[in-house]
């Protein structure tokens, strides 16, 4: 069972990882709804596998992909209101859109700047050896 969460954990952080990137390089809400998957994803299997890590590696690791979902969130939750908003009918022009589409642009900033400080500090080779992967 050790082994199988180990190499489970190590495929979810790959693909972690390289949702960041994409994320970073594109910021469209495709990437941003596929990087909260794998944030999601990540975050249940160091939950579930947790005694199988060694040290407190995996909670802490889990509480910064919480910080990370929670910033993309912020980008999420203006990208579906405005698909509801274009759906239901509402110009691009309108004051209701304009302010969610500014509110986007601000929240996505701050998610760029935060997956340039995980890029910048090399996080996923940190986390790999925290998690003895």
């Amino acid at each position: 069972m050790r082994e199988f969460a180990r190499r489970h954990t190590s495929v979810l952080l790959r693909r972690f990882v390289l949702q960041i990137n994409r994320t970073a390089r594109d910021g469209d809400p495709d990437a941003i709804h596929d990087l909260r998957v794998s944030i999601r994803r990540l975050s249940r299997c160091l939950r579930v596998f947790a005694q199988f890590y060694p040290g407190k590696g995996s909670i802490k690791l889990r509480r910064r992909l919480k910080e990370l979902m929670d910033t993309c969130g912020h980008v999420r939750d203006r990208d579906v209101a405005l698909i509801i908003l274009a759906n239901a009918g509402f110009p691009e022009t309108s004051i209701v859109v304009r302010r969610l589409t500014r509110d986007r642009a601000a929240s996505l900033i701050e998610l760029m700047a935060l997956l340039r400080r995980w890029r910048r500090r090399g996080s996923s080779r940190k986390w790999r050896e925290r998690l003895g992967l």
